[in-house]
């Protein structure tokens, strides 16, 4: 008899012990996330730049980048903890794939523990290339978001295989959610010192890429979106970053694909900077 009149004396009083305690940790969590922010931070105080560091000390990963939009549009690359996430973070804007973009897409995170398997090549196949063959094994997306407010995406890139555990995954989430907070303060929304850091980036690569599409579609007459394409490939295929392969375009530094000087002439031959071969062209000549 007492054994049943125990169970739904349980179940009633289990849902607020259950809140209760769940609170407690989401504290003791977010408290333990800014503490490793702080600590970065070493006496300053703390930024986007701090926090994204101690997210990648926090998950023993090989590092972590923070790509940023402006009303909710494309992703822009401004922040990476060493110049090799730096350039898997920029390769995702220059392919137009990968899991930073699918995460801010449907606002959840994405979450890939094996870029060398058969899903991840079906899903990014230049960017799971690119990582594998930087010795990435693991990438794993987390929106900085609050509802329909979005602000970014944190990336985090792990060499070891395997998914991240059920706690990492909630740490990450709370410093996703640390940055949110670090990119908007209740005065502004977007902090002045965010504002600069996205506006830098923009000036720097956005404007020169949009700029270099339209060019490319006027001369070749094709779209804005298959010219956009066009220079992400030679990008890829270059090794150079995509605002500067736009740089030379506007120039009239670089031509592609039929993308003759005024003329008609062909496109000029590319500069030379080993002397042998300029000598070995000029006997020749």
């Amino acid at each position: 008899m007492n054994n049943i009149s125990t169970i739904p004396l349980g179940w009633k009083f289990r849902p607020l012990a259950v809140r209760l305690w769940a609170d407690w940790v989401d504290h003791d969590r977010s408290a333990k996330v800014w503490g490793a922010i702080r600590a970065v931070a070493d006496g300053a105080a703390p930024s986007l730049a701090h926090a994204v560091s101690a997210c990648s000390q926090a998950l023993s990963a090989a590092g972590a980048g923070l790509a940023m939009t402006r009303d909710g549009g494309l992703l822009e690359p401004v922040l990476a903890t060493g110049p090799e996430i730096g350039e898997l973070d920029e390769l995702q804007f220059e392919l137009g794939e990968g899991p930073s973009g699918d995460a801010s897409a449907i606002t959840a995170p994405v979450l890939e523990a094996n870029l060398g398997g058969v899903a991840a090549g079906r899903r990014w196949p230049a960017f799971a290339a690119a990582g594998v063959q930087r010795g990435m094994c693991g990438v794993f997306a987390f929106p900085v978001a609050a509802g329909a407010a979005r602000v970014g995406v944190l990336t985090v890139y792990r060499r070891e295989p395997g998914p991240l555990q059920r706690e990492q995954v909630e740490q990450a989430l709370v410093f996703a959610d640390a940055l949110f907070v670090l990119a908007l303060d209740n005065r502004h929304g977007v902090s002045a010192d965010l504002d600069q850091v996205i506006e830098a980036a923009f000036t720097a690569r956005r404007a020169e890429v949009h700029q270099a599409a339209g060019r490319l579609a006027s001369q070749q007459r094709i779209s804005v979106t298959d010219a956009l394409a066009r220079l992400r490939a030679y990008a890829y295929s270059s090794g150079l970053p995509l605002y500067k392969i736009a740089i030379d375009v506007m120039a009239d530094r670089l031509h592609l694909d039929g993308d003759h000087p005024p003329g008609g002439g062909p496109p000029p031959k590319p500069q030379l900077n080993d002397p042998g071969t300029a000598e070995k062209e000029e006997e020749e000549n």
